[in-house]
């Protein structure tokens, strides 16, 4: 952002206005899973960048390619080298979203994903949810104003015709860095009014908001955190089923934004 009084440089003002200026045309999309963005990949005939773009030594994987009028890049971060497992979290999400929007100046993030749901708040399997606001659940700072910091409250770009056209859910999101959810948590996600939780959204949404970059959430409910089932039972268990349901949901978003500005979603 410019000082005050000062006129932002060329590349700030297009960063800001190039939605609106013209139809959306550059997607980047953030996946933490290979089981989620792997039906994306193949329904979208997104193709692997043989020669990283990013910096040497990590293991973030871009899969890209035109889809209708859309430049789709779909962002992975790969797998933990020396464990073998994706590298899920909000670190691995921040870094792969500050660095694909450094290196491809995307016109619109869309972080998608499942997530842990809330039966208390509405959340059955298998839905899909809209979100309209992110938060963090496990960032506590007890001290004033710096409490605030650690929830880190952001509001996710507005979609309301996007939602309204294709019947989707809308619930806010409330991020943690564990798959369970300690005492302390829940009294958070219950502040935080969420009604679906995950492991990367407020991150994405953290990064998108400093570099003034549009950003969209899309999560698909996979457990219900206050149901009766071990969340990491129930997710495995619903993993494949769901991932289905969200990969309909890229496409069926994907298809909406495709040809319109971003003031018509």
């Amino acid at each position: 952002m410019a000082p005050p009084g000062d006129k932002p440089d060329a590349s700030e003002e297009a960063m800001v206005a190039k939605p609106e200026g013209r139809p959306i045309s550059n997607i980047v999309i953030i996946i933490a899973m290979q089981t989620e963005a792997a039906p994306v990949v193949n329904k979208l005939q997104l193709t692997e960048d043989p020669n990283s773009m990013f910096p040497p030594g990590v293991p973030w994987v871009r899969y890209y390619g035109t889809y209708k009028d859309l430049n789709i890049n779909l962002i992975w971060p790969g797998k933990d080298p020396t464990l073998g497992v994706d590298n899920v979290g909000t670190v691995s999400s921040a870094l792969v979203t500050y660095a694909a929007i450094q290196a491809l100046k995307p016109d619109l993030i869309i972080n998608a994903g499942t997530a842990g749901g809330f039966k208390a708040k509405g959340a059955n399997i298998g839905d899909i949810f809209i979100v309209s606001d992110c938060a963090f659940h496990d960032r506590r700072i007890p001290i004033p104003v710096f409490d605030l910091y650690g929830v880190g409250s952001r509001k996710a770009s507005e979609t309301p015709n996007l939602v309204k056209d294709l019947n989707l859910k809308v619930g806010k999101l409330s991020t943690g860095d564990s798959l369970d959810m300690t005492p302390q948590d829940e009294t958070s996600i219950i502040a935080n009014d969420a009604t679906v939780k995950d492991m990367e959204g407020a991150a994405v949404a953290y990064v998108a908001d400093l570099l003034k970059v549009p950003a969209i959430f899309i999560k698909a409910v996979t457990d219900i955190v206050d149901g009766e089932k071990p969340a990491a039972e129930e997710f495995l268990q619903n993993l494949a089923a769901v991932t289905a349901a969200l990969d309909l949901a890229v496409e069926q978003v994907i298809d909406y934004i495709n040809g319109k500005h971003f003031s018509e979603l």
